[in-house]
């Protein structure tokens, strides 16, 4: 499929995380339901308006507005101090509960980030699906609602989220720009701040259609290289990608939210084997192989467990940490309904560093006496050291195909019957 990409934004963050604490510190008022806003000193009144409720946008106030202007167009307004530790200890909960759905995240500011939905694709009926999903598990969570936009542009995502708020879920793909993005004034092109809104209005450019038809050179001429940044989002054009950091030197891990709880073994199988699909695969990307391999489940219960174990040959073969991990969920799955599932590799190993063998990687023949020696032995190992050889070669030459040809360019077909049973 074409790169999905998901832009999620915190709906007034400052104002929701405030108004959250101190309802649970006993308050008997929601800041949110209130003229409010966080910013500044109440006492002297000066600073800028960083968040707004929505009663409170209805007098006007706009976000980085001075406070003493917001103060004369509600004079009742409520003004709420920022409490910046309070913000980050919220994002943090806020990220760790999105890389429960995918850990393709770019983190673009305390409040937002951008989410790769392509891997996890399979895994859902839709990008609308499983932004539904995502949206409404913050709110259950976390007790604040976001935004969702969904777009094959990182820069039109971002546009998507800036629609109708709160909580709700808006696509805008390159193919809607000019019915969902074209009529909207100026001012709302990302990137398009006050100074080059009143240049643009000089040359009679309104809308961002008027400045998707302009000549790109009439820019340049007037607003330099941000002129031709704000002509190329108008058109849609952004080929940049979500950048992540996939992992650090302690291991390699992927865990999913579930668009639906797993009942079943089979089921929960078939996701650990798209997990382990995604995990070995980061592995040979970074040139790693795992001595152990952690499988976590977390039930409908919101109830975390997790079991480990030691590989006796470090590994970055999809079957062999997809075997491994399905065991692992045999041996603690209590037959509750599962919600989340992950898999982690860790205690890494660079690929062809010498490991410390153990009698269980020798071939049988050499360690058993003659006289024990079975017939047919020796040809057994070889057997299978030839099968696993032949897996190193089938998952680098499908690393090689979605490298070049997408994720979803080859597809088992266990995967594949699975999507089909569930989108039908």
């Amino acid at each position: 499929m074409d790169k999905i990409i998901f832009h999620i934004d915190v709906n007034s963050a400052y104002l929701s995380w405030s108004a959250l604490e101190k309802l649970h510190n006993g308050s008997d008022t929601d800041l949110r339901t209130i003229p409010s806003i966080i910013g500044g000193d109440m006492a002297k009144r000066h600073g800028v308006v960083l968040a707004k409720s929505i009663p409170a946008k209805a007098y006007g106030i706009v976000t980085g507005e001075p406070i003493v202007n917001a103060m004369r167009k509600c004079p009742n307004l409520t003004l709420e101090p920022p409490d910046h530790k309070l913000y980050s200890r919220r994002s943090r909960e806020l990220m760790t509960l999105l890389k429960d759905f995918s850990p393709d995240i770019e983190q673009v500011s305390v409040d937002e980030c951008y989410m790769d939905y392509t891997p996890i694709s399979r895994q859902y009926s839709s990008p609308e699906a499983a932004a539904h999903l995502i949206k409404e598990r913050v709110k259950e969570q976390l007790g604040f609602t976001v935004n969702v936009g969904i777009s094959d542009k990182k820069v039109l995502a971002k546009m998507a989220s800036d629609f109708k708020k709160p909580d709700l879920v808006h696509t805008l793909y390159s193919h809607e720009i000019q019915e969902k993005m074209w009529p909207l004034p100026i001012s709302s092109l990302f990137m398009c701040g006050r100074s080059s809104v009143e240049a643009l209005r000089k040359l009679e450019i309104l809308t961002i259609g008027d400045l998707a038809r302009t000549d790109r050179s009439i820019l340049e001429a007037h607003l330099k290289s941000h002129g031709a940044l704000l002509w190329e989002y108008a058109n849609g054009i952004d080929e940049s990608e979500v950048t992540t950091v996939h992992a650090d030197a302690k291991g390699i891990g992927n865990s999913t939210t579930l668009s639906k709880d797993a009942e079943d073994s089979e089921s929960a199988h078939l996701v650990l084997l798209s997990l382990a699909e995604s995990v070995s695969r980061r592995l040979r990307a970074a040139g790693q192989c795992a001595s152990m391999i952690s499988m976590e489940i977390k039930y409908h219960t919101f109830k975390k467990v997790s079991h480990q174990t030691t590989l006796h040959t470090p590994t970055n073969q999809t079957d062999l940490i997809h075997q491994t991990a399905c065991a692992l969920f045999d041996e603690i799955w209590d037959g509750t309904p599962v919600r989340l599932l992950g898999i982690r590799s860790s205690k890494l190993t660079s690929v062809g560093e010498p490991v410390q063998m153990s009698l269980f990687d020798l071939p049988i023949a050499m360690v058993q006496p003659d006289a024990a020696r079975k017939p047919g032995l020796s040809a057994s190992v070889s057997s299978e050291n030839t099968s696993s050889k032949k897996k190193e070669k089938l998952d680098a030459a499908l690393d090689s195909i979605r490298k070049r040809y997408g994720a979803d360019a080859v597809v088992r077909g266990s995967l594949m019957d699975s999507q089909n049973m569930k989108r039908k």
